[in-house]
């Protein structure tokens, strides 16, 4: 039987993501562990460095034909991780 405060372990873990403010943190990193599924095995292999800072995505990525590509798919890969985290995560991507 429930009582009235119990909570599932979702909400909980929700909750504490939220009292401690590192939801936003755990987000960015959760994006980042599933970059391979949001932009593909190809891309992601070849991406060198990214991450995620005041809104802007950084990436670095070795092969400069992915590099145009990934700018000229610049609002969908946005739309992608923010549909992802169910947030705006990601307001800009720059490349290094």
């Amino acid at each position: 039987m429930r009582k009235a405060n119990d909570k599932s372990l979702k909400e909980a873990i929700e909750q504490m993501l939220n009292v401690y403010k590192i939801k936003r943190k755990f987000d960015e990193t959760s994006i980042i562990a599933h970059w391979p599924e949001l932009v593909g095995k190809p891309v992601a292999n070849r991406t060198k460095e990214l991450f995620i800072h005041d809104k802007k995505l950084f990436l670095r990525v070795e092969s400069s034909v992915i590099k145009n590509e990934l700018m000229m798919m610049r609002t969908q890969i946005i739309e992608k991780i923010n549909d992802e985290a169910k947030v705006i995560l990601v307001e800009e991507i720059i490349f290094l």
